[in-house]
């Protein structure tokens, strides 16, 4: 491989995809503006945002940087790293509503975060060392790989993170290739799973968001309140919304978590349905984007990893929307890029950096 000099853009010399950039910073310089209102006009808040924003912008542009083959070599150790603190989180963790998700070494931090990018880092690894479609044996160890740190997630207890890091590494292993007679009988055993899971996998406050979830009405005044509300703000946006700062349901404050998990009823309440489309149009871009940067990597581990990457933004997003429209149960997942918070956002950027790294590394290499 030789690298080409003379047709390098500023781009390609900052390994920076600039069309998904203008689509990130849109969609950020939005949650500035929603967060200020969400916030209840708070601009402190927005400075806080504004902070972690570019925190996530400098870890974007680091990983972009850091080639795909270093990437490799760093993908187990990182890997086993996530899955030892994970450990750690049952013996030394901190505790908080409930949950025991956190460590203090100092600063506290969730050490789940690190296997957003870990786990389809490890197993796009694992799965691009052997011929594509992997057999049944790569495939066995590869679901074991996804296993292992989303029960552990699934203990601490955060079920909507462990459906995001397991959902990236299942990405991995659909887009390596499955053979149909696997994918008939994974739909095959999925009652039989589901029906286990209900029974022996989930607390039982995970049970009442799911029946809530179903038939909100029948607790309007209790479990049921959060959804109504939400669905409310929604459908009260009508078109053109109510107006930036004007949303009834987020000012009187009958919204719970506005700035974060449901800021998205904020923004429709005020925005109305163009503020959402327009919203939907940057976030179908980036994914748009994503995959095509997949199909152009340059190599299987490429391919898989930024495909993976881009899918799990997808569930980001269509888990926070079905969540607040009461199309899905609550669990706690952010609208991503747009809710207020420091932790998803560095994640997210960074996921995005490593996007853009297989992309310009690509073009700067021929053979």
């Amino acid at each position: 491989m030789k690298a080409l000099n003379h047709n390098k853009t500023i781009w390609d010399r900052l390994h920076l995809d600039w069309p998904l950039l203008v689509a990130i910073l849109a969609l950020m310089g939005g949650s500035l503006v929603v967060v200020y209102s969400a916030g209840g006009q708070n601009i402190d808040l927005v400075f806080r945002q504004a902070t972690r924003i570019g925190l996530g912008l400098f870890v974007m542009f680091a990983l972009a940087q850091v080639s795909p083959t270093n990437m490799r070599r760093w993908a187990l150790p990182i890997y086993m790293v996530g899955v030892a603190l994970l450990v750690a989180v049952m013996f030394f963790g901190v505790s908080s509503k409930g949950a025991q998700r956190w460590l203090n070494v100092g600063i506290r931090f969730q050490p789940s975060e690190i296997m957003k990018l870990a786990m389809p880092i490890m197993v796009a690894w694992y799965i691009s060392r052997y011929h594509l479609p992997p057999k049944y044996r790569h495939l066995a160890i590869g679901l074991l790989i996804v296993a292992i740190p989303t029960r552990l997630i699934m203990k601490q207890p955060d079920l909507g993170t462990s459906i995001l890091i397991a959902s990236s590494g299942l990405f991995v292993l659909f887009f390596a290739g499955l053979h149909w007679r696997l994918i008939l009988g994974a739909l095959a055993i999925a009652p039989a799973a589901i029906y286990g899971f209900w029974h022996y996998g989930m607390h039982e406050y995970q049970k009442t968001r799911v029946l809530t979830m179903l038939d909100p009405e029948s607790d309007p005044l209790g479990a049921g309140y959060h959804i109504i509300q939400s669905k409310i703000a929604i459908g009260s946006g009508g078109v053109e919304g109510k107006g930036w700062t004007h949303g009834t349901q987020s000012q009187l404050e009958f919204l719970p978590e506005r700035h974060t998990d449901f800021i998205f009823s904020v923004l429709s309440e005020e925005f109305g349905l163009i503020g959402v489309t327009i919203l939907l149009s940057l976030y179908l871009f980036i994914i748009a984007r994503g995959l095509f940067i997949a199909v152009s990597a340059q190599d299987a581990f490429g391919k898989l990893l930024a495909a993976s990457i881009t899918l799990t933004f997808f569930v980001y997003v269509f888990v926070n929307i079905g969540m607040v429209s009461g199309l899905l149960p609550v669990v706690g997942v952010p609208l991503p890029l747009i809710s207020y918070g420091g932790t998803s956002m560095v994640t997210l950027l960074a996921g995005f950096g490593i996007i853009m790294s297989i992309a310009t590394h690509k073009r700067i290499l021929v053979k």
